[in-house]
């Protein structure tokens, strides 16, 4: 199969095949479990993650029985698969349609040409991107750079391919045990929470410890890595040492700590974090519009350059042309046009649809760029599935909403309330689905340079990428609503389910349209949670230039909003991956652990996804359940060290797997 250039002519430098449509095809059956995965750890914990390197090792387990199978390819797969499981942290927003009342399900059409029209705008934002934050800057990309090893080893010696078969025997068997606690947890003979809440000194001030058992959390704390995960940790102090103690003894609220401590942290905490995470982006925006314009102007100057020697560039600094991406655009603008024309047409705003639709479009474009760069950014400093994206979400519904609220709140008038928070909610889905694509694909296009690839084929795949999970999505988010469903927000009047998806970013970014655009924020939390994070981006530099282990302030916001539940398990993951890697140090060990974490999440995510499944077509909330309510101290026991003998029993099977192929 021939290698052609984007006008045509064949590459005969000498590359080995790369663009196939076998490789096309796996990464976008890979996608169904990676995106499933995504979508259901998303909506339990507001987490997602990388999926390139498991994307990598299954693709190179399988493609090493097909003949003629190159690097170049594998990279291909890896590259559809992680874009398409990326586009999963549209949940991060989407399911806030529902929680106002505005939805009731997730319409296909809609959703999958909101996430695909996004996602590919977000793929045009990658090209001047790569140029500005991969190859013109010495950010790490640790996912992009482990993807790029993985690809190495296990295409370049028999040993690679004995590590890849390894490498996909863990990922399988990590799998298995996250898979089967969480059946044995849906059985209720294991808790999958322990906590204990508590008063502080005999006084009103309420905390307590809460820490899901959940697999998928441990993994994805692995994968964040030690100083992201201990930035997660002095959020947690923040948000439950300090902040809701003296906030609850404030409010003197009697009764059981648990729901004091709970309350106030919903109600004030919550945004305190957000502020800081505002104040943490915008930071990080200011320092890229140097190297943003670079890049820019280095896109437009490799375009010129090579339609003027031929397409003599080096194959790694190829990427799509300056027209075609100008192209492309404008065909991704028609889907987003019409896009906001129906959704503004669809209630009180329907004689205001056609300015909303193109005024609106140009907004997507902008905050698109912004919050592109600024995930670009922190995905080179400290990996994709740190990035934060949900935080960056808060800045764009703040936008779109304020907007709204100043420019057409008035003329709407005041029964357009819901409507309009209603638009600034999908407004803000469009900028989330092109900032995460940018954000995921400058790993991969990362993973490609190290290893020769040519840009511009790895674009296309992203694309394929992109289309392949945006039509996976709207499907998987309809059985967990009809399975869950989601906690509508006070005032809407809809029922509460028996036990909601949390969907924690979402409820979040709901509430701040609302509060815009009808009942008011808590702008003195937010202020002083801007303040701090202004305090915590000073430490952190301080840190980096003493050469101490670095807090990014972004991380420490994510640790403040999100729940302890979600958040505690995430830091002891990092510290066991930290320990882990410590105690094998050999990079074979440190891949197999990676891809043990890698399983804990997929195996825990696909179980949820299958008992929501179970769950419709049984129409009970708990039909697995062996035992009824009343046995939470024992259960919570029992999962506590089941939980902690698998983790002990596994990361040394790990490392004897690891040792056998080294």
């Amino acid at each position: 199969m021939k290698d052609e250039s984007i006008d045509g002519s064949v590459a005969s430098a000498g590359i080995s095949r790369e663009l196939t449509v076998r490789g096309l095809i796996l990464g976008a059956l890979i996608t169904l479990i990676f995106t499933s995965a995504n979508v259901y750890l998303g909506l339990r914990v507001g987490l997602t993650f990388a999926t390139s390197i498991p994307a990598a090792v299954i693709s190179m387990a399988v493609l090493r029985f097909v003949r003629g199978a190159t690097i170049h390819e594998n990279n291909i797969v890896q590259t559809v698969a992680s874009a398409a499981g990326c586009i999963a942290a549209i949940i991060f927003v989407l399911p806030a349609l529902i929680m106002v009342g505005w939805w009731q399900g997730f319409p296909f059409w809609q959703s999958f040409l909101l996430c695909a029209a996004g996602g590919m705008m977000g793929v045009v934002l990658s090209v001047p991107l790569r140029r500005a934050l991969v190859t013109g800057s010495d950010l790490p990309y640790p996912e992009g750079v482990a993807a790029a090893e993985v690809l190495k080893v296990g295409t370049g010696t028999r040993a690679g391919a004995a590590e890849a078969q390894a490498g996909l025997r863990t990922i399988l068997v990590g799998s298995v045990a996250s898979m089967g606690f969480a059946l044995f947890a849906a059985t209720r003979l294991a808790a999958a929470e322990a906590s204990t809440w508590f008063r502080l000194g005999g006084s009103y001030a309420a905390t307590g410890i809460s820490a899901s058992l959940s697999f998928a959390l441990l993994g994805a704390g692995h994968l964040v890595g030690l100083s992201v995960g201990l930035a997660m940790g002095l959020g947690l102090v923040i948000a439950f040492g300090i902040a809701t103690p003296i906030l609850s003894a404030i409010a003197a609220t009697p009764g059981p700590a648990e729901a004091a401590a709970l309350a106030v942290f919903g109600s004030q905490v919550r945004f305190f974090g957000a502020g800081v995470i505002g104040a943490a982006a915008i930071w990080t925006m200011g320092k890229l519009a140097r190297p943003l314009w670079r890049g820019m102007a280095a896109a437009i100057a490799a375009s010129k350059a090579r339609q003027a020697e031929g397409a003599l560039l080096p194959i790694e600094e190829r990427d799509i042309g300056v027209g075609w991406l100008a192209l492309i655009v404008a065909i991704v603008a028609l889907p987003i046009v019409a896009l906001l024309y129906h959704f503004a047409g669809q209630g009180p705003l329907a004689p205001l649809a056609l300015p909303l639709s193109l005024g609106f479009y140009v907004y997507v474009l902008l905050m698109g760029a912004f919050v592109a760069a600024i995930c670009g950014y922190m995905a080179g400093l400290i990996g994709s599935s740190n990035s934060p994206v949900s935080g960056l979400a808060i800045l764009g519904v703040l936008g779109s909403a304020l907007l709204l609220a100043v420019a057409v709140q008035p003329i709407a008038g005041a029964g357009a309330g819901p409507h309009l928070v209603a638009f600034a909610l999908f407004v803000t889905g469009l900028v989330l689905a092109c900032a995460v694509i940018a954000n995921d694909n400058l790993q991969d296009l990362k993973t490609g340079q190290l290893i020769g690839a040519t840009p511009w084929k790895q674009q296309l795949a992203l694309m394929v990428g992109v289309i392949a999970g945006s039509a996976v999505i709207p499907p998987i988010l309809d059985l967990l609503n009809a399975a869950y469903g989601f906690a509508p927000l006070p005032g809407t009047g809809l029922p509460t389910p028996a036990d909601p998806l949390p969907a924690p970013q979402a409820t979040l970014i709901a509430g701040l349209a609302r509060g815009i655009l009808g009942e008011g924020l808590d702008w003195g939390m937010i202020g002083m949670g801007a303040g701090t994070g202004l305090l915590l981006v000073a430490l952190d530099a301080y840190m980096g230039r003493r050469g101490w282990l670095r807090l990014p302030p972004l991380a420490v916001g994510i640790g403040i909003y999100l729940p302890m539940a979600a958040t505690l398990p995430v830091v002891i993951g990092a510290l066991i991956g930290w320990r882990y890697d410590r105690r094998h140090a050999d990079p074979v060990s440190q891949r197999m652990g990676v891809l043990l974490a890698s399983g804990f999440i997929v195996g825990e995510s696909l179980f949820g996804v299958l008992l929501a499944g179970l769950i419709v077509a049984t129409g009970s909330g708990a039909p697995l359940a062996l035992i009824g309510e009343g046995h939470e101290g024992v259960a919570m026991a029992a999962g506590t060290l089941i939980v902690v003998a698998l983790l002990v029993g596994l990361y040394r099977w790990t490392a004897r797997t690891a040792a056998r192929i080294g």
